[in-house]
Order: C-alpha cells, then structure tokens, then sequence
C-alpha cells in the first residue's frame, strides 16, 4: 500500500513512519512542513530506505497535497500535521484552526479527488473535554475545552461529514497522552525529563492531581496502524490504556528515575480551562485485538533512558525557539 503519512517527522509520526516501513508492501510518502516539532533527525534511521519518500510541503496547499497524492499514486492517507500543544493554543489559536482544521479540509478534497482508499485521522482524547466520572466512549458528545480541542474536534467532524456526504473512507483514532524518545520537549513528560536532568524545576500546574491515561508512542502506533488495516470507514477507535496517573505522580515517578529530589517541583497557576480528567473506553479497539504491549513502569524508564543518552538531541531544542516559548509560558509563574 502507498501511504501518505502528513506531519511525518514530528514526534508520534516519526514513530509511524518507521513501523509501517516494516511492512514489505509498504510504501511511505512524509509530507511535513518541518515547523518548529518536525525534525529530520527523527527519521535518520530511515534517510535513505527505498520505500521512503520525504516531501518538504504544507498540508494547508492545495496544489501540494493534489500534486503528491498523484505523483505517487497515494492509496491511503494517515494525518498526523497539526499544532498539537494546548499552551500554544491559548497564546495562538489561530495557526491551530489553520491546520488542524483548514489543512484536514485540504487534506480531504484532495483524497476525495484522487479516491484515496483509507484515510486516518489522527485526533485526541481532548476533544471529549473533562471527564469527571465513567470514561468517554466513541459516540460521546464533543466538548472540547481549549482552542487545541476545538481545533481537533472540527477536523473530526469534517472527516465525518466527508464520509457521510461524500462516502470517502474516513477513520479517526482518538489517543490518550502518549510519549516516548523524541517528543518535543514542551510536552509534559519530556520536559519534566529534561529539566531534571538540567536540575531545573518541573512547572506543575495547580495542585498536580489532574488525571490522565499514559500511552507509549509505539503502542499508540501499533493501534493506528490496525485501526488503518481493520477498521470499518466512517468507524472513531479510542486508543487508550485503562490505566490513570496523576500528573504529580508522573513528576515524581521521573524524579525517581533520574534522581533528583522532590523539592525540584514547582506548584505554578493553573493554565486557563485545564480539564481535570481524561477516561477512554476503549472496547472498540480492543475487539480489533490492540492491546498495549508495554507497561507504564517500563515504558517510562526506558523514555527516561532515551533522554539521558540523547541530551544533544533535546538540549538544541530547547536552547532554540523553545527558550522564549517557555520564558513566555512560564516564566511569570515560576518567578512569582
């Protein structure tokens, strides 16, 4: 199958990319506009591989998204581009409805245009809004709660409108928090890694008792990718764990791990609208046959472990665009 993977050489994609090259039927064209998250240097392992293809474009052109998908006789489309980072959001909402929502637009003509196969939305447990109690089934009624949300949640929706209009074979997976090596470093986890490990502190909002579901990047993928293979068009899978932490919990489990003390965390303001609890019921995806393959413990040493052996990778980002983003962020707070 000749795949199109958009956002390819961020941090999920990137982990996409290299398990559907282990498929020997497999092709892989990466569109990705390589902003501030895309980064190449996710994909050197694959530079190279004769099934790989990397394209420099933005999902939001038209003739660009038009010209790859005929050139490369695209049969399948798997969307990860988007501005992913909800701190982001409320400092520039405007570049998420841009592509999260205009470049899924995009996206979905031009699929439509050339009768692309299967088409993949990637989208997040974020757009069901606060969970208090129960867990979110697929057929939840959307809330989201922040300008990230929202933006993903309108990409959702045109997805399903393009199925239910025009009968084009849309699926959406909505993940829970994922991470793992090469995660952008204003992320939760990776940046409470760094900074231990710089002996920084860890900015934790509010009173750090805010729930999530955690989930390996590799886990994540391997559930996109049978969702992609096995799913019913026009079908949502959530992709989540079953397993919640408190983000507390989470920062001193890395403390742990690294060792550092506990006094390097920082109790700062909480952001704006910050949804105390997120829950997937994921049954859907589990009569698939997806289950994780690593657990929390594990899977959390061994992210810690990537980044105490890679400090070149991360500590480039963040002497970059991401030290005003995080001056602008949480500067005040951790100050005050």
């Amino acid at each position: 199958m000749r795949i199109l993977v958009t956002g390819g050489a961020g941090f999920i994609g990137s982990h996409f990319v290299r398990l559907t090259l282990r498929h020997q039927d497999s092709e892989v064209v990466n569109l990705d506009a390589l902003r501030y998250s895309g980064n190449l240097e996710n994909l050197q392992s694959v530079e190279g591989h004769p099934r790989y293809t990397f394209v420099h474009g933005d999902i939001c052109d038209a003739g660009t998204t038009e010209r790859v998908m005929r050139e490369y006789r695209i049969e399948a489309v798997v969307n990860f581009a988007a501005e992913t980072h909800v701190d982001r959001s409320i400092l520039e909402p405007g570049g998420f409805v841009r592509t999260d929502v205009l470049g899924t637009m995009v996206l979905l003509e031009a699929a439509r245009a050339h009768g692309i196969r299967r088409f993949l939305q990637v989208s997040t447990d974020e757009v069901y809004g606060e969970v208090p109690t129960g867990r979110s089934s697929e057929s939840e009624r959307l809330a989201p709660r922040s300008p990230y949300a929202a933006s993903k949640a309108g990409a959702d929706l045109l997805a399903l409108s393009s199925f239910t209009t025009y009968g084009l074979p849309v699926l959406i997976t909505r993940g829970c928090n994922t991470f793992g090596p090469n995660q952008y470093p204003e992320k939760f986890i990776p940046l409470f890694v760094t900074n231990a490990l710089e002996d920084q502190p860890l900015p934790l909002y509010g009173d750090g008792l805010q729930q999530r579901e955690w989930l390996y990047v590799e886990d994540h993928c391997e559930a996109i990718d049978l969702v992609l293979q096995k799913g019913a068009p026009g079908g949502i899978y959530n992709i989540g764990t079953g397993h919640e932490q408190r983000n507390k919990e989470m920062a001193e489990a890395i403390l742990g791990l690294v060792g550092k003390p506990r006094s390097l965390i920082r109790h700062v303001t909480d952001r704006p609208g910050h949804d105390r609890r997120y829950a997937l019921n994921c049954e859907k995806l589990t009569k698939l046959g997806w289950r994780p393959r690593h657990s929390l413990e594990d899977a959390l040493a061994a992210t810690v472990a990537w980044y105490r052996e890679n400090p070149e990778w991360w500590r480039k980002i963040k002497s970059g665009e991401f030290r005003a983003y995080y001056e602008k962020v949480y500067g005040a707070r951790l100050k005050g």
